[in-house]
């Protein structure tokens, strides 16, 4: 798995319009924190049960995507999701898979918030909001 900072994963994305961009968030996180353009939301995880089913995630991104050695980028909230996420897509066979370093909101700082210190939005990266 590579690791790429916001931007540089950015740069890759407009360099490869090929890619599929994830969002491995659930999807009231992708909708309502906001999300990078053209993402498409496949969550690790969802809501009540909160637990990954790494196959099934591999599965739901293969429907996605053109074939296993199409791109795939990955983005969460902080960076820390999508590194079982794309040891997952490894495992399905998935031969270039990209982390977001920091996410969507990045780590957290000192009062405890996200998007002061890193991560896409703090990059200044384009994102939209539902």
């Amino acid at each position: 798995m590579k690791h790429l900072q916001p931007k540089a994963a950015w740069d890759y994305l407009q360099q490869h319009p090929d890619a599929l961009f994830v969002d491995v968030r659930m999807e009231i996180e992708s909708l309502y924190v906001g999300r990078p353009p053209g993402v498409v939301n496949v969550p690790w995880y969802e809501y009540p049960d909160l637990m990954p089913d790494a196959q099934k995630f591999a599965e739901a991104v293969t429907r996605e995507a053109s074939g296993k050695d199409q791109p795939v980028l990955l983005i969460c909230r902080s960076g820390k999701r999508t590194l079982d996420a794309g040891q997952a897509l490894e495992a399905a066979g998935f031969s270039e898979v990209i982390n977001v370093v920091h996410g969507f909101e990045g780590d957290l700082d000192e009062q405890f918030q996200r998007s002061t210190l890193s991560g896409w939005r703090f990059d200044g990266l384009p994102w939209e909001q539902m």
